[in-house]
């Protein structure tokens, strides 16, 4: 009996120990992929560009996942940049300077992450190459990617590839529809845009 009993104790013990590590397993395998983070960290602040600027919620953080590898390159971690922006001429910010399509190429740098985010929308806006973009149903990621691709943002032949395939595999689109929800073109869903009296498309400001 004495035997028994102590048999009886150890399996008591040795029960509940064993339950607690199997629940402890779903938590740990659930945890978030690094480009899973990415999207719940920012995804809030891609949506309200679209809104300032019209700029698709997908593609920004298509583009902010490619450029930054999840936000754990080297530009994105030390210079905040998250789309790969170069310098170009008249930029006055600080500066760094990272091995790319060319050795030492001369990056932006920002404070902080939301001001990389506001500066991809400017710099789209800024620049007459990517006008024909504006144009677009804000909801069509796939005409931006190759649109991108055309005007000249990356210089692999598969960028618009990617982006789309990122959209598709983290249904991104589904912010786009958060923020434009009737089915309208690009210079009808944003206040930015306007037709001109010739039917071509203007952006307010440029």
């Amino acid at each position: 009996m004495r035997t028994y009993a102590i048999l009886l104790s150890s399996l008591l013990i040795f029960v509940p120990n064993s339950l607690g590590a199997q629940n402890t397993s779903p938590a740990q395998g659930s945890e978030l992929s690094p480009r899973k983070v990415y999207i719940a960290t920012y995804e809030k602040m891609a949506r309200k560009e679209m809104k300032r600027t019209g700029v698709p919620a997908s593609i920004t953080l298509a583009q902010g996942i490619l450029e930054s590898g999840n936000g754990q390159s080297r530009l994105a971690t030390e210079g905040n940049n998250h789309f790969g922006i170069k310098c170009h001429e008249g930029w006055k910010g600080k500066t760094m300077f990272v091995d790319d399509d060319k050795p030492d190429e001369c990056f932006r740098v920002y404070r902080n992450p939301k001001q990389s985010f506001v500066d991809h929308s400017e710099f789209l806006l800024s620049r007459s190459r990517y006008d024909g973009l504006f144009i677009l149903d804000p909801r069509d990621y796939q005409s931006w990617a190759k649109g991108l691709k055309a005007a000249g943002y990356a210089t692999s032949p598969t960028y618009a590839e990617k982006l789309i395939k990122i959209i598709e595999e983290e249904e991104l689109y589904r912010f786009d529809q958060q923020v434009i929800k009737p089915a309208t073109k690009g210079l009808k869903a944003h206040s930015r845009y306007k037709m001109t009296p010739n039917g071509q498309a203007k952006v307010r400001g440029m």
